[in-house]
């Protein structure tokens, strides 16, 4: 595993791997005990015009190769990434400080994206559509954007990169992803070294590690992308969206969420408790499908809280390298001071904490809140943290307005012994996906993946693929001769 911090601490351009040029470097932590990792010398605007030049210029012949010859491209990946697994789950661990549970549903997941990215490069199809003048044929062909901009974050990092690189790449187009600083070579580097083993021609993925500090917007404008996938926080994305329509090019944004998950009068309330535990805590609530909220209806509110509590408290936190570790490390010291500054914000507003975590260095140990202010603005805001708030509601039309009292509209879950209630209440969430009984925790390869308000524009997965890193273009063909007015 640490050879990836040695030998993958550079940028990855063309199919070379070279130093950066610029004057100063990232310096990649493990966020659990300090450790350096690796010092990277950041790509200038110069490495991230090479970049894009070098994807331009080996995308058009792979665009004309033929399809299957391109799935046994990803078809070899996934075999290196499972007689690697090991390793790379060592670097998740290290780098980003998942837990080996996390890391274990990290890499189960980009081994079940990448089949798909298999079977992606055979999908697009073209039409022919009729026309109201005779002798016209109008073909409707399905092509590559041609050169795709991938920033990925810094939570799944692997996984992420992967969910937008390989489709692109699978659908004829060339890639330039810039991976989250604090996660450079498991969301880029890495990510590389698997294309470049398993055969991928040199320009068709490009890595550049660097920070907008050094490069401002260069990545979003340079003329070359002409689709820039994004997945982080709703204030970043806001920001890409603009400065990709003032150059008009599409951008695809996987933003954050404030999601809550319901328990209704009827619920099962042992398996509420289950599904809620999971679907705050994982990956110390890093995720931007975790339940921010946690929703349960008086009547059932004193057994729940009971019972969420004891469970929470039985999670242990600490090293992540151990296997018995629930609550790893926050990624670094601004975000825990972030999240520990939040809840000491909630207590001095009225909140009451059940369980209130403490802080050391980057480990920040799980808070369980009730009895929020109604304004708290903790209960609309996205919280990346392992921090529970719960609110208790009367009856459905309550917690209908509540789940909607958020900017955000990415996942969320209801729990309920009548399915179709459960399926009957998600209807009425503004939300791009929602989950009856079960957590809000999901992503599956074939089902569009995206959300609502500011939590995105676009969706991921499955044949929306299709829609984010292709276009069409009309070709018509007039058999005979047409007429013309003069």
């Amino acid at each position: 595993m640490s050879s990836y911090f040695t030998d993958l601490a550079q940028q990855y351009i063309d199919g070379e791997w070279r130093p950066g040029t610029g004057s100063w470097d990232i310096i990649d932590f493990n966020p659990y005990d300090d450790e350096k990792l690796a010092s990277i010398t950041i790509a200038t605007v110069d490495e991230v015009d090479e970049a894009y030049r070098a994807a331009a210029r080996a995308q058009k012949k792979w665009a004309r190769t033929n399809p299957y010859a391109r799935r046994a491209v990803f078809e070899k990946a996934l075999r290196l990434i499972e007689e690697r697994e090991g390793e790379i789950a060592e670097a998740i661990i290290a780098e980003l400080g998942g837990t080996r549970l996390k890391a274990g549903f990290e890499l189960h997941l980009a081994k079940e994206f990448l089949r798909e990215a298999v079977n992606l490069a055979l999908r697009p199809e073209g039409r022919i559509i009729p026309s109201p003048v005779d002798g016209k044929e109008n073909r409707v062909y399905r092509v590559p954007v041609g050169v795709v901009g991938v920033i990925s974050p810094f939570n799944f990092p692997f996984l992420l990169s992967i969910k937008s690189v390989a489709p692109a790449l699978a659908l004829g187009n060339a890639v330039v992803l810039k991976p989250h600083q604090n996660t450079p070579v498991v969301g880029g580097s890495l990510v590389a070294k698997i294309f470049e083993d398993a055969g991928l021609p040199a320009g068709l993925l490009n890595v550049v590690i660097t920070d907008i500090a050094e490069i401002g917007d260069a990545f979003l404008e340079h003329p070359v992308p002409k689709v820039i996938s994004f997945t982080g926080s709703d204030k970043v994305g806001r920001h890409v969206a603009t400065v990709c329509a003032q150059h008009f090019k599409r951008s695809v944004l996987e933003l954050g969420g404030n999601s809550a998950l319901v328990v209704l009068d009827d619920a099962d309330v042992d398996y509420a408790v289950d599904a809620a535990v999971f679907s705050r805590y994982v990956h110390q609530g890093q995720v931007c499908m975790a339940a921010n909220r946690i929703l349960v209806d008086r009547t059932v509110a004193e057994e729940f809280t009971e019972k969420f509590v004891a469970k929470v408290r039985t999670l242990k936190a600490g090293d992540p390298r151990d296997p018995e570790t629930v609550i790893g490390p926050i990624i670094n010291s601004s975000q825990a001071e972030a999240v520990s500054g939040a809840v000491e914000q909630a207590i001095a507003e009225g909140a009451t904490a059940l369980i209130h975590g403490t802080r050391r260095d980057n480990l920040v140990e799980p808070s369980v809140l009730t009895d929020l202010p109604a304004d708290s603005p903790l209960l609309r805001q996205e919280l990346f943290g392992p921090v529970a708030l719960l609110v208790t509601f009367d009856g459905e039309e309550e917690a209908v307005r509540l789940v909607n009292d958020t900017p955000y509209g990415l996942s969320g879950a209801v729990h309920t012994a009548d399915i179709e209630r459960g399926v009957a209440f998600a209807k009425q969430i503004d939300t791009g996906m929602f989950h009856v009984n079960d957590g809000t925790v999901h992503d599956e390869p074939i089902v569009p993946f995206g959300g609502e308000k500011h939590s995105g524009i676009g969706r991921l997965n499955g044949d929306t693929m299709l829609d984010s890193f292709t276009t069409t273009k009309w070709i018509s063909v007039q058999h005979g001769r047409s007429g013309f007015p003069f």
